[in-house]
């Protein structure tokens, strides 16, 4: 009983020993396990400054003026010097004036003549030339118109007159029945005298203008 006290007791120092190495060979292995923080990285880099020069704007050339290559010529005037009033001797006297006034005329001056003298004598303006219209030969056998068959069964004979406008054409414009004996005898003449009838227009200073004529037609049964 007393051996294994003995045996337990001397045992206890090598156990100790063998404890102290595994906890040495643990922490050994953390040691080397862990992370590896390299020195410095929790350090505050240096501020490093650099002075930057700042380039300072150069001022704009100034724009060149123009100039002006008149030259103002100042001219200034010479003073005024009236001229000398001179009393010459004359022998004629002085000229009066008077305030009179004389007698003034109420009548129409006279015509004025020529310059040179003589009388001029203006003629009167030269009235226009007229020439009335009149029958164109080529159509004198149209002047007279048919006897209208009513007219002749009646009987009915005489002259009809009429007064007619004719242009500047020769045609005939208008026509104004004056003395007719029936009125088939007065249509009869109207109707020839606006389709037939044919003058020489009247003339003014030898220009065709309108003119009036008077034209006289016998109508008379011959059997």
């Amino acid at each position: 009983m007393y051996a294994n006290r003995y045996h337990s007791t001397a045992s206890r120092p090598a156990g100790a020993g063998g404890a102290l190495l595994i906890s040495g060979a643990m922490i050994l292995g953390l040691y080397f396990a862990g992370p590896t923080i390299a020195p410095g990285v929790f350090r505050t880099p240096p501020i490093v400054i650099d002075n930057i020069p700042i380039e300072t704007p150069k001022p704009a050339d100034p724009k060149p003026q123009p100039q002006n290559d008149r030259r103002k010529t100042v001219t200034t005037p010479l003073p005024h010097v009236p001229d000398r009033v001179v009393d010459l001797p004359t022998d004629h006297g002085g000229i009066a004036g008077t305030d009179a006034i004389g007698p003034v005329s109420t009548e129409p001056p006279g015509p004025i003549g020529p310059v040179g003298g003589g009388a001029v004598t203006v003629d009167p303006p030269r009235p226009p030339v007229l020439i009335g219209p009149s029958v164109d030969p080529r159509y004198e056998a149209l002047l007279q118109p048919p006897y209208p068959p009513a007219a002749i069964r009646r009987g009915t004979e005489g002259s009809v007159t009429a007064r007619v406008l004719i242009g500047a054409d020769g045609r005939v414009k208008a026509i104004d029945i004056v003395k007719s004996p029936s009125d088939d005898l007065s249509e009869a003449t109207r109707k020839q005298a606006l389709a037939r009838w044919r003058f020489k227009p009247a003339t003014r200073d030898g220009v065709p203008v309108e003119g009036w004529k008077t034209m006289t037609l016998r109508f008379q049964i011959v059997e």
